[in-house]
């Protein structure tokens, strides 16, 4: 079964604010990305907008409905009313929520869904309400599934990380895998789609999606864009595209 693949653009973002300079042009590459076949493209805007400016927002925005209306538009983000209100104005097809402190360099971790119920929920009704799809990060673990289904979230995004972390240990692979497998099983009991993320690559991707056979999205940035210096932004989407069994 073949699976979506959402262009992260959070490090093409990251290259360009080294210079006051407008290149490389965020929109110019998702263009390339979506023209390539890519399904959409994720951003996480962060209060510090060390990557994605809160600028590029409506810019993508408008390339996604004027050229490309049948891709989607992914926000991650910590629910912040500043997030959330952003959210709001630009009408993401998919908001992911994730537990990110905001001088976290990256996503390392998945909700505690028990401890933050009470704080999603109403966060999730108040998302759902503009009509926008909600996933949640979650850890690759089985654990608290339950609470995270009860607060209203249509997906999950299961934290890869630990498992792409195993490229040079092969028995420590097997288990990340397992244990990704047996999210996916949990999740799917509940209902919850299920999407996935972080430091997925053209070679591990096949084996994450064996184990997880009805993924709906991975999302995909370091890889991708390091890929991309190589092979070029078009033929780099191919080669995931391929992988994600297009």
């Amino acid at each position: 079964m073949a699976v979506a693949l959402s262009v992260n653009l959070n490090a093409i973002a990251q290259l360009r604010n080294r210079r006051d300079l407008p290149w490389p042009s965020v929109t110019g590459m998702a263009r390339i990305a979506l023209n390539a076949g890519a399904h959409g493209v994720t951003v996480h805007p962060r209060p510090d907008q060390r990557h994605i400016r809160f600028t590029d927002l409506p810019d993508l925005r408008a390339l996604l409905d004027d050229e490309f209306p049948h891709a989607e538009f992914n926000m991650e983000g910590y629910p912040t009313e500043e997030f959330l209100a952003q959210c709001e104005e630009h009408a993401p097809e998919q908001v992911t929520l994730v537990p990110d402190d905001p001088a976290q360099a990256t996503s390392d971790h998945g909700w505690d869904f028990a401890a933050n119920h009470n704080f999603l929920t109403p966060v999730i009704a108040r998302l759902k309400s503009s009509g926008l799809r909600v996933a949640l990060f979650a850890d690759p673990s089985p654990q608290g599934l339950e609470m995270a289904k009860d607060t209203g979230a249509d997906r999950i995004e299961i934290y890869t990380g630990p498992y792409a972390a195993t490229y040079d240990s092969p028995s420590a692979e097997a288990g990340a895998l397992e244990a990704l497998e047996a999210t996916g099983e949990a999740a799917r009991g509940l209902g919850l789609a299920m999407n996935a993320g972080h430091d997925l690559t053209v070679a591990n991707l096949p084996a994450l999606m064996a184990r997880i056979p009805d993924l709906a999205e991975v999302s995909i940035g370091h890889g991708l864009t390091a890929d991309a210096l190589i092979h070029g932004m078009e033929a780099t989407v191919l080669r995931f595209l391929k992988a994600c069994g297009h």
